[in-house]
């Protein structure tokens, strides 16, 4: 995808009066703005992208259903009991691009997270979470009936 000019400055201004308003802070405003970790085309390169190989540990979960009817529309979710979780990470296994979710959590904050995803079959969920600088892993398998990416 190529940016332009206007894309830019239509991103800037939106941000910048969402942070007037109070709705965001600067904080969440920067955080927002994406990088290459989302093109990558492998779980590995994923991983490294977010920092190297997690750990599996049983108080990260995974929030998705067994079977999705529709795989352009699938709620997934993960949460994390470790203390100091700092951001949750969401790969879809088979995906094109693998890393689908980055979420940002801060200080004080449940690390509960919840959105839609797009999969094109079935595949493995993986829920990357950091907390006091180290990845933890946790993963469950979800079948897709009907793709949603170009099936």
């Amino acid at each position: 995808m190529t940016s332009t000019r206007r894309d830019a400055i239509k991103t800037t201004g939106a941000f910048a009066t969402l942070v007037s308003l109070g709705i965001i802070t600067q904080a969440q405003a920067n955080a927002a703005v994406t990088h290459d970790s989302f093109a990558v085309k492998s779980v590995e390169d994923a991983l490294k992208a977010i920092g190297g190989t997690a750990a599996s540990n049983d108080q990260v979960s995974v929030v998705s259903p067994d079977i999705a009817e529709n795989g352009a529309v699938v709620p997934v979710g993960a949460s994390s009991k470790l203390p100091n979780t700092t951001e949750i990470y969401l790969i879809v296994e088979k995906n094109p691009t693998p890393l689908s979710a980055a979420f940002m959590i801060p200080a004080g904050t449940a690390a509960d997270v919840q959105t839609r995803l797009k999969m094109g079959q079935s595949t493995n969920v993986i829920a990357v979470v950091k907390a006091d600088g180290k990845l933890y892993s946790a993963s469950k398998e979800t079948k897709v009936t009907l793709g949603g990416c170009g099936g």
